[in-house]
């Protein structure tokens, strides 16, 4: 399982996508206002993810 870098979208819990901003020693924090739906699904701006629990959907280092 790789880890996330800041910059990188992943996905998690059903779905959710959003950007790395921090990275923890066991979790990240991810911006989730980076989704379409983001105002109509009431959901806070920033949330922490364990790292077992999202996966890389978009390297920031990629090219796009």
């Amino acid at each position: 399982m790789a880890k996330a870098q800041v910059g990188d979208i992943i996905e998690f819990r059903d779905g959710l996508t959003g950007v790395v901003e921090k990275i923890n020693e066991n979790s990240v924090i991810v911006d989730l206002t980076l989704m379409e739906n983001f105002k109509s699904l009431a959901l806070e701006e920033k949330t922490v993810v364990n790292h077992k629990n999202y996966k890389v959907i978009h390297a920031a280092n990629e090219e796009k």
